[in-house]
């Protein structure tokens, strides 16, 4: 046995084999009807002469194939690489080249694009056709590259588990959302992955887990009932529903993110927990659950006692509208990247909501380093700012790309750290702001600006539905602090009136001098900012004055 993922999979299913594991609309499996599903494909795979440590990759939206996916993969020690659903050919082919996929698992409905790319990738040869769970009738032709239907591929293997032993150095690839530029692979060993992001590791104290340990909460009664909002080609998504398999809980999932749906499905199966990833997902649910108590007919939740958001800001204001309908449950804050997993988290106080950013307590092994490197002293500390870094169980490194490597992780009085740029401030009382990429600052006249902290600010402002912040060129001051703003209907919005009244949340240098209003805000699939696609949107709305 070794601290792989689909070893602790596996330990559930032994666990609490008849549990439900899975909801999708109508459709819930057990966790050893997950596990039968899982054997069959891993056998297809093997038969069409995938080995360990070779790639495939799954291109879907959230469904029970889709972890189906993820878990076969696992199990024949073969690398998982997750796929932004939302690719154009362009994007898809520097997926597949980038990350040399041998087989992919795709939803029906994707077909047409993977016909045209599949004869561009040699080492691409295998390819499994899943139902569209949203369109499960498309009938899209997937002969142009051999592609071998779900149940086809399903129904001739077996069912048993009768793989070989498996290693905690196994690898499992998650490729970052391509925020601040083309997507990178972070590739994990299965122990680190499990660690830092499969509950692998008690977050507040640092304890270690054992290997049955999770397996064996899965075994009691009374789990969970959580559901994660995110899509799972997300790596923070697919971390959660990971962690919440290996401890026996049943996750709901679905395809896409509708606010109304959303409620139904939280006030119909009792959910306890969400998971979101802030204002794109938090600003439309709590707007629907305000919609729907104005008819005097309010939605009834009372079992949703976490509330949990991470990888996007959940702005103060729209925070204080979820507390006022929730009183009685705990907001979290997690903090983390996909080169990093979690590297700490607040609980939310109403009183005491930051105007700043997310303040977290930093978890174990997660320091704050000043510009020569060397960690700052928490307890003394107070005011200063730094990147934050993460040593123990961190990432082997990005696929392929052997200086980004060596720029993002770093060996530090012989320990190895993940320091992806995200920049904090450390608080009197040891947590820690989180001010954002540092890649995204705004270099203006000296000053740097961090875009998250402008963003906060200008989210208070009743005209404004979402905003990404960013810079510019200046000739006097280098660059120009550019809000580039989505508004909210019928409204309008004026620079001036902007910044007088920000001038009570914010310093002078860090007003935007420069207002684009865009249609809407460049956001991915799991509600993550394009910072640079709003900044070509920034400059066309401002050439074009449009």
């Amino acid at each position: 046995m070794a601290l792989n993922i689909a070893d602790l999979f596996e330990h559930a299913v032994d666990a609490a084999p008849d549990k439900p594991a899975l909801k999708v609309g109508e459709r819930t499996v057990t966790f050893a009807e997950l596990e039968a599903d899982a054997n069959r494909l891993a056998h297809h795979l093997q038969a069409q002469g995938v080995q360990p440590g070779q790639h495939v990759a799954v291109y879907a939206k959230n469904s029970v194939e889709h972890v189906v996916a993820v878990l076969a993969i696992c199990k024949i020690r073969a690398v998982n690489i997750n796929v932004n659903y939302r690719y154009v050919e362009a994007e898809l082919d520097y997926l597949f080249d980038n990350a040399d996929v041998v087989a992919l698992v795709v939803e029906r409905t994707y077909a047409p694009l993977v016909a045209s790319c599949f004869p561009k990738h040699e080492r691409l040869t295998s390819v499994v056709v899943m139902p569209d769970v949203m369109e499960p009738d498309d009938a899209s032709d997937v002969s142009a590259f051999g592609g071998v239907l779900w149940d086809d591929a399903l129904g001739v293997q077996s069912a048993e588990r009768d793989f070989g032993p498996r290693s905690n150095d196994d690898l499992h690839i998650i490729y970052t959302g391509g925020t601040t530029g083309f997507p990178k692979g972070v590739m994990w060993r299965h122990e680190d992955f499990w660690r830092v992001l499969g509950g692998g590791i008690d977050f507040m104290t640092g304890a270690l887990l054992e290997e049955h340990d999770q397996a064996a909460q899965a075994a009691q009664d009374g789990r969970m009932t959580t559901f994660p909002l995110s899509p799972l080609m997300h790596g923070g998504a697919q971390a959660g529903l990971l962690m919440h398999l290996f401890a026996g809980h049943l996750t709901i999932l679905e395809p896409k993110f509708d606010p109304v749906r959303t409620w139904e499905i939280i006030e119909r199966e009792k959910v306890q927990l969400i998971f979101m990833t802030g204002d794109a997902m938090a600003r439309p649910l709590i707007e629907a659950y305000e919609a729907k108590a104005a008819t005097g007919t309010p939605y009834h939740c009372p079992d949703l006692i976490a509330i949990s958001s991470s990888a996007a800001i959940f702005s103060p204001p729209v925070k204080e509208r979820w507390m006022a309908a929730f009183p009685n449950s705990f907001f979290t804050d997690s903090i983390g990247a996909s080169e990093t997993g979690f590297q700490g988290t607040g609980l939310q106080d109403a009183a005491h909501l930051s105007t700043d950013g997310p303040v977290v307590a930093l978890g174990p092994h997660v320091v704050v380093l000043d510009d020569d490197n060397r960690p700052i002293d928490l307890a003394s500390g107070a005011g200063r700012t730094g990147r934050l870094a993460r040593g123990g169980h961190v990432p082997v490194g990005y696929y392929k790309d052997e200086r980004k490597s060596a720029e993002t992780f770093l060996v530090i009085d012989g320990e190895r750290y993940s320091v992806p740029g995200d920049f904090a401030r450390i608080e009197a009382d040891g947590r820690v702001t989180m001010l954002g990429r540092g890649s995204n600052c705004v270099n203006t006249g000296g000053e740097k600006v961090f875009p998250e902290e402008v963003e906060m600010a200008i989210k208070r402002h009743p005209a404004v539905y979402d905003v990404l912040v960013v810079g510019l060129p200046d000739e006097r001051y280098g660059q120009a602090v550019t809000a580039v703003v989505e508004l909210r209907e019928d409204v309008t919005l004026e620079l001036e009136d902007l910044r007088t009244f920000l001038r009570e949340h914010l310093s002078g240098y860090k007003l935007p001098r420069q207002l684009a209003v865009v249609p809407q805000i460049p956001r991915n699939a799991t509600g993550k900012a394009q910072y640079p696609r709003a900044k070509e949107l920034a400059l066309e709305s401002l050439t074009t004055g449009v």
